[in-house]
């Protein structure tokens, strides 16, 4: 019992404890504004909305997920990235052929039906990928700026956003372009490098456009400038603006908003789960909640910044810059100033895979702080073998 008691406090001891205190407050708080958003669905008898409920069984398994993964030397999981790599392109192909596309997402048939449950499968695949293109980078790191390098990173950044394209989930798709773009530049790509593939993008827009984007695509972006006309795309945005704007700087109180309670705005407790937050908790609840986000990604980053290894400390700006872009993706849909894309709000958004996957992310970074933490010397002694340190 007493080694049991020692193991426990050492663990405690070595866990990034105010990383663990900030995602556990930042996941209550997004259960809350879940529960609220969901609230005006409850039936008679009925406490809480199953939305809700799964939102809270993917915290909780989250958080137990991330202090499992982070007991595990984070050396042999980033060693297994070719069977990782392997795993997440036979899942995307699966989704690829068997996914299924939600009355509320019609153009993206990214999700698969296990039983009851709906799974996004490039959730996991953007941890995956976090992985391979950081040991990938870690192995290119003295070439980087080779053109050989720049073609097999290329392909590498290819293969999966490619998948994620096909099955029409273009908001995760251009979350895998900001992450690799921040993974490559803080690997030292040559800011030449970023200027040509700048205007390759902007050379092959119109070709993107005419040929990748569908038309209910086009028309999410062109709602942005004509929401007159186009009314039905804009109507999301208008009425999640009327819900922000009406919260003032403390809000109308916890489940009191008239918007969300009404259930006026769509997918209010996904995709537009801030105009929830800014409704009922105002300018204030809203700052509390980019504060604590902000936090989240400055900790992973100094965990970065203090890991041994190139690779892990790419992998950790990584999953910081996939945080960072989806809250400024998120925000920027809610403030009307971009088209909805179907990124989730990191913590706060209602989604059972898309909360855990995010948790695996986080405890390989807690594993990373663990065991790049000083340890001291263990006095030892088994069959006759003693370390150095049993003289002192």
């Amino acid at each position: 019992m007493k080694k049991f008691f020692s193991v426990t406090k050492r663990f405690i001891q070595e866990t990034d404890n105010p990383l663990l205190l900030l995602i556990i407050a930042t996941s209550i708080f997004g259960v809350l504004m879940v529960y609220s958003a969901t609230r005006f669905r409850l039936e008679d008898g009925q406490f809480i909305e199953r939305d809700a409920v799964v939102m809270i069984i993917a915290a909780v398994a989250g958080i137990i997920v991330t202090l499992v993964i982070s007991a595990i030397d984070y050396e042999f999981i980033m060693k297994l990235w070719p069977i990782i790599g392997g795993f997440c392109i036979v899942l995307m192909i699966i989704t690829l052929i068997f996914g299924a596309a939600p009355e509320a997402r019609p153009d993206s048939k990214c999700w698969l039906i296990i039983g009851n449950v709906y799974f996004q499968s490039s959730e996991l695949v953007k941890i995956g990928y976090l992985i391979t293109y950081s040991m990938h980078l870690e192995l290119l790191r003295d070439k980087i700026n080779n053109l050989t390098s720049i073609i097999l990173l290329g392909v590498h950044a290819a293969i999966p956003i490619g998948l994620v394209v096909l099955t029409g989930d273009m908001g995760s798709a251009l979350v895998f372009i900001i992450m690799t773009i921040g993974m490559l530049f803080f690997a030292g790509l040559h800011w030449g490098y970023f200027a040509c593939g700048g205007l390759l993008l902007l050379a092959a827009s119109p070709l993107i456009w005419m040929f990748v984007f569908s038309e209910y695509q086009k028309n999410r972006f062109l709602a942005l400038f004509r929401p007159e006309q186009f009314t039905d795309e804009s109507y999301q945005q208008l009425i999640g603006l009327n819900a922000l704007g009406s919260g003032g700087f403390w809000g109308k109180g916890f489940t009191k908003g008239v918007y969300t309670q009404g259930g006026f705005v769509p997918e209010r407790e996904n995709d537009m789960i801030f105009t929830a937050i800014g409704e009922e908790t105002g300018f204030f609840g809203c700052m509390i909640a980019l504060g604590l986000l902000f936090l989240i990604v400055y900790k992973i980053i100094k965990t970065g910044k203090n890991t041994r290894d190139f690779s892990t400390q790419i992998f950790c700006y990584g999953i910081a810059t996939m945080i960072s872009a989806q809250v400024l993706i998120n925000i920027g849909m809610c403030f009307m100033v971009l088209p909805v894309i179907g990124i989730t709000l990191p913590f706060f958004s209602a989604g059972g895979s898309s909360t855990l996957c995010l948790y695996i992310g986080i405890g390989l970074v807690f594993s990373i702080y663990r065991f790049n933490r000083s340890r001291e010397a263990v006095n030892f002694r088994l069959s006759r073998i003693s370390t150095p340190f049993s003289e002192f």
